[in-house]
């Protein structure tokens, strides 16, 4: 008898550690995300509904190879890269993302967190974009995914910027609101395409504008953030191609003389109520700064970019049944 209850004990520590390891087996599988559909995290979540969370600064130290290792495990849905402010190093942003692919997945399961990039380039006019266009082509080639025009001005100013950031062969828009063919020149695929990690046929055919392409993988987006700029905002968010537009409290606040700091100004209240509108009247999204106090209100309001920072996201999420893992 004690023999035979030794070896049923036996036998019930041995299928004890089988199911042990077998439910170890499934929680692993289950933390484990499902294959992303696009290459860009941000433009995933946006089309699930949900407000995206970024991370950024001024202060250039950003273009390192591991700086991009360590970055690549971000809370933030996407990296605002400054290049506006900060110093014109395309050799450091492109150490910056080849850091980001080798310290990648992001906690999403992308390859790497989204990266957009400002460009310093002032959509004054039209010809002074077209005039530097070649920095668009050179931070695209790096394998970012998206490009913001600051004092993005007048609409010329804002097709050239679209045209710039896309490959000729391209249809959608095209011939609506005076925009024409892109101008973008193919030699860059080959680098980007090693940071998205895709071949260089499937990035030419994918780095395009979204949602004005569904398939793209860019997301396109524009400063309103001065006078000029807002006398023109409902013909300057018209042009197809923009994804998303912010309306710069900081420098709107200096072209319209108000004091710096104060958004609650009758002229700044007046300013960020008619970008805001232009953006929703054109189904763009709208950037604006968030901090954990007022995410839930900013996010009813119809905010889908949101500058702030992990706490703020962290109520975000929660606030918009986020599933994890972010």
């Amino acid at each position: 008898m004690e023999e035979n209850q030794a070896k049923r004990i036996s036998k019930l520590l041995r299928l004890s550690a089988s199911l042990a390891i077998l439910l170890g087996a499934v929680t692993i599988v289950a933390q484990v995300p499902a294959k992303p559909k696009h290459i860009n995290q941000a433009i995933d979540l946006l089309e699930q509904g949900q407000p995206i969370y970024y991370t950024g600064s001024h202060s250039g130290t950003e273009g390192t190879f591991e700086q991009g290792k360590k970055d690549a495990q971000t809370w933030a849905d996407y990296i605002s890269y400054d290049m506006e402010h900060a110093p014109f190093d395309v050799k450091g942003l492109q150490e910056y993302m080849r850091g980001l692919a080798a310290g990648g997945p992001s906690r999403s399961g992308h390859r790497t967190p989204a990266v957009i990039v400002n460009v310093p380039v002032n959509g004054t006019d039209e010809a002074a974009v077209r005039a530097n266009a070649w920095m668009f082509q050179q931070v695209l080639a790096t394998g970012v995914h998206g490009v913001l025009l600051t004092h993005a001005d007048t609409p010329g100013a804002i097709r050239a910027f679209i045209e710039a950031c896309r490959f000729p062969n391209r249809e959608q828009g095209v011939g609506q609101h005076g925009l024409e063919d892109g101008r973008r020149g193919v030699h860059g695929s080959a680098t980007a395409a090693q940071i998205w990690g895709v071949s260089t046929a499937e990035y030419e055919a994918r780095a395009d504008a979204w949602p004005l392409n569904p398939n793209g993988e860019l997301l396109l987006g524009v400063k309103e953030e001065d006078k000029y700029a807002l006398a023109n905002v409902e013909e300057n968010l018209k042009v197809p191609g923009l994804s998303f537009a912010e309306w710069g409290p900081g420098d709107m606040a200096l072209s319209l003389g108000v004091k710096s700091g104060a958004t609650n100004d009758p002229r700044m209240v007046a300013a960020r109520a008619k970008v805001f509108a232009a953006v929703k009247a054109n189904h763009m999204f709208f950037l604006n700064t968030c901090n954990a106090e007022n995410v839930v209100d900013m996010i009813k309001e119809g905010v889908r970019f949101c500058a702030g920072n992990a706490a703020a996201a962290e109520v975000g999420r929660k606030s918009t049944n986020r599933p994890q893992p972010y």
